[in-house]
C-alpha cells in the first residue's frame, strides 16, 4: 500500500477543511498510541453538513455517501493533527451512527461508506477495525451520520 496522503491524491479525493468543535471538546484527543477521534458529521467542502433522515429523506445510497463524506472529516482531522496521514498506523475501532426512520434496519450497509473509505485510504489490514453501526431517532443538527473513531498512531 502507498502513503496514505499519496493515496488521497490517487483517489482524487477532496478533504472539507477540518471540522472545528461546536461545544466543550477537542477534535481528537491522543493518549500514548492512540488518537481517539469525536464524532464527526459529513461535513462537505463547502462547510455544509448533509442532513435528514435515512429511510425517509434519504436513500440507503445517500445514507452511504453521507458516511463516506464524514470519513473525508474524519481524514482531514487526522491530517490537521497529525500532519500526515502516514502517522496513522491502523483504524482500530469506528462506531457510526445514523440518523434513520424506525423501520430502517440496514445501518451497516450505510456505514460501509466510512468502512470502504478507510480501506481505500489505509488498505486492507490497517484500514478495517472493529466497528458498531447503530441507528438514532436524531442526531445534532439533523446530521445523516456521525462517526467516531479510535487510530493507532506513531
Amino acid at each position: 500500500m502507498s502513503d496514505p496522503d499519496k493515496r488521497v491524491q490517487e483517489l482524487h479525493l477532496t478533504l472539507p477543511p477540518a471540522p472545528k468543535p461546536v461545544a466543550v471538546y477537542k477534535p481528537a484527543v491522543r493518549v500514548g498510541n492512540l488518537l481517539y477521534v469525536s464524532g464527526h458529521g459529513p461535513l462537505k467542502a463547502d462547510k455544509t453538513l448533509i442532513l435528514g433522515k435515512v429511510g425517509k429523506d434519504l436513500t440507503l445510497d445517500q445514507g452511504k455517501e453521507a458516511a463516506r463524506q464524514t470519513g473525508l472529516a474524519i481524514l482531514a482531522t487526522l491530517k490537521d493533527t497529525l500532519g500526515s496521514l502516514g502517522k496513522v498506523k491502523r483504524l482500530v475501532k469506528a462506531f457510526g451512527m445514523v440518523n434513520c426512520t424506525d423501520d430502517f434496519t440496514d445501518q451497516p450497509k450505510v456505514i460501509n461508506g466510512f468502512s470502504e473509505l478507510m480501506k481505500d485510504v489505509f488498505g486492507d489490514d490497517a484500514g478495517v477495525g472493529a466497528r458498531s453501526a447503530v441507528g438514532h431517532n436524531a442526531l445534532p443538527n439533523g446530521m445523516a451520520v456521525e462517526v467516531e473513531a479510535i487510530f493507532e498512531v506513531e
